[in-house]
């Protein structure tokens, strides 16, 4: 096999998605504290990119702009790079996709999030082409813009980074989760789920689809609490 022209430190990872990162000319770190800690100390903004390894634009935009060595080389010039799979950490996916979605109104992967050295989001999106297209700024000068503002306009970064936490603290649900979680819960989420399968062509809901295998795993023990064999069937 020949030598790879690059590996970053993705490569000590076992998430396949995480893996098929570890030779982009992009100084990927996996979520952690060195990445953490480099952030600080070189006073950096974050950027962060959560996706999957099933997800289609994850891959075009590792494609068009990941792999790209220039593109690359602004990211690592003016960023900590720290690429996440979303089906290892749930838990940072909800919190920083409720972040995107607050500041533009949607969401998706890959979801591209700018953060401050202390991991507090202020700009955000999902795939970004490399050049502008369609009305949409191409990735190389939404890097060139955030790395800038950062440098000339961290004040006004850090007050807006602050309200915005105030306001995902507004809006989090994690009161409701210190309830007492009951089989009645478990019962009406299980009841959700199903209602949006589709017996005809499989899956949930519409085209296109994608394995949603935390609620597969949540039908599977779903069935096993209940014995409701039919939850089986459509996991199946």
């Amino acid at each position: 096999m020949s030598e790879r022209k690059y590996t970053n430190a993705l490569a000590k990872e076992t998430s396949p998605y995480l893996l098929q990162h570890a030779h982009n000319p992009v100084q990927w770190y996996p979520w952690g504290e060195e990445a953490l800690r480099r952030a600080k100390t070189e006073d950096k903004p974050i950027l962060l990119s959560i996706g999957y390894s099933a997800c289609h634009w994850c891959h075009v935009m590792e494609h068009e702009s990941f792999e790209n060595e220039e593109i690359a080389g602004s990211m690592n010039e003016n960023f900590i790079n720290i690429k996440v799979d979303r089906e290892e950490r749930p838990d940072l996916d909800a919190i920083y996709m409720a972040a995107v979605q607050m500041m533009t109104g949607g969401g998706g992967w890959p979801m591209t999030v700018f953060l401050t050295p202390d991991q507090v989001p202020f700009y955000g999106g999902t795939y970004f082409p490399p050049e502008d297209r369609h009305g949409m700024p191409g990735f190389p000068r939404v890097l060139s813009s955030v790395a800038h503002a950062y440098r000339t306009k961290k004040d006004a970064i850090l007050s807006d980074a602050a309200t915005i936490v105030a306001e995902l603290e507004k809006a989090d649900p994690s009161g409701a989760t210190m309830r007492e979680l009951t089989t009645e819960i478990l019962d009406t989420a299980v009841t959700a789920i199903v209602a949006n399968y589709d017996a005809q062509n499989g899956g949930f809901g519409r085209a296109p689809k994608f394995p949603p295998s935390m609620a597969l795993t949540f039908l599977l023990r779903s069935c096993q609490r209940t014995a409701q064999r039919h939850l089986l069937e459509v996991v199946e």
